[in-house]
């Protein structure tokens, strides 16, 4: 039976793509076959020999490589001219021209991430995507045979007790009014945490002037962040806004205890982690009905064709005051976070796993 080793343009432990390639790595060597994990760039922090530098992999001409594709890297040059079978797994390629206008770097990145996404097309076998959605720009890049897997994120392993010194914090504040958004997710363009702001902006004034929003996440773009930090101070919002960064798994467990309502208004999600752990901690969400976001949420959460501040305000004052409404949010985000379950999807990327090695064996 062939190997099946990973290519990553960057690895790390706690990125969701990282621990995604973990999980499928477990997979494959639970089927018996042998597999391995090499990158481009690999972070700080992470264990030796848990991923080598892609420059180590010994030719293995009866190997299957399957790369892990988010963004544009030189590893995917390489990687495209083997004459080993391929595969990729699509996370989805963040639109370059949002991007690009902040962080011009990043954005040729992207945009190279997008023309390797159509080289890839005639010289793969099977491109897996990660959701319908990511799927369709898999088929509109050329790609002969496709197939759906959800991300492996084991939300039981990950989830722990709530950091008490966080929760509580966040609780007092509870004590002088005021009702808590959230957000989680990286502070990036695409992200639109602007939108955020300026919905937010006007629900204190027209609905809640003691409501706060928390934004969890770090940064991916020093100047929106920047620039956001700006935009914050300029509305007078310095004190009601909080920028937390990156926080351990506990304080986030806290964010998610206490919040009222999750408001969600990315403008590209080729699936969103985050609105499953919202549901699964029964916090009821507002979304920009974008991308991905309408199928990860699957009518369990109230979706927006428009962001404009009036409108997201208005729903998320909704959620927050109608009991019933909320009750019925929470529990459609509980059975639908379910399914996604680690046994489920791990189950279904094992056996796109043993289809793909009956047809290359």
């Amino acid at each position: 039976m062939p190997g099946v080793h990973q290519f990553i343009p960057t690895y790390a432990s706690r990125d969701a793509i990282g621990t995604h390639a973990r999980h499928v790595r477990a997979i494959l060597r639970d089927l018996g076959v042998a597999s391995d994990i090499y990158a481009e760039g690999i972070s700080p922090g992470v264990p030796r020999g848990e991923a080598q530098l892609f420059k180590a992999y010994p030719d293995r001409s009866d190997a299957v490589l399957l790369y892990q594709l988010s963004t544009g890297c030189k590893m995917a040059d390489w990687l495209v001219a083997r004459p080993e079978r391929k595969v990729v797994n699509y996370h989805n390629v963040t639109p370059f021209t949002v991007f690009g206008a902040w962080e011009p770097v990043v954005g040729a990145e992207l945009r190279r991430g997008r023309e390797q996404l159509a080289e890839f097309a005639p010289r793969t076998e099977l491109g897996i995507a990660v959701s319908h959605y990511n799927e369709g720009e898999l088929q509109a890049a050329g790609y002969r045979r496709t197939t759906v897997a959800p991300v492996l994120v084991d939300l039981d392993a990950v989830a722990v007790a709530a950091d008490a010194t966080a929760l509580d914090r966040l609780r007092q504040a509870k004590v002088r009014g005021g009702v808590d958004w959230l957000f989680v997710g990286r502070v990036a363009p695409h992200k639109c945490q602007h939108d955020l702001v300026k919905a937010f902006a006007l629900y204190r004034r027209v609905y809640d002037p003691r409501a706060r929003l928390h934004i969890v996440g770090g940064s991916a773009s020093h100047a929106y962040s920047t620039a956001l930090e700006k935009y914050i101070r300029a509305l007078g919002l310095h004190r009601n806004v909080y920028l937390h960064g990156s926080v351990p798994d506990g304080v986030l467990a806290a964010h998610y205890a206490a919040a009222d309502v999750f408001v969600c208004l990315s403008m590209h999600e080729g699936f969103c982690v985050p609105l499953v752990e919202a549901m699964r901690s029964r916090l009821p969400i507002v979304a920009h009905a974008a991308a991905a976001v309408p199928e990860t949420l699957a009518g369990a959460g109230v979706l927006l064709d428009l962001k404009d501040p009036a409108t997201v305000a208005a729903a998320a004052y909704r959620v927050v005051t109608d009991a019933a409404l909320r009750s019925t949010l929470t529990e459609a985000g509980l059975a639908r976070a379910a399914e996604f379950a680690f046994e489920h999807s791990r189950r279904r990327f094992a056996a796109v796993m043993e289809e793909l090695l009956e047809t290359v064996a």
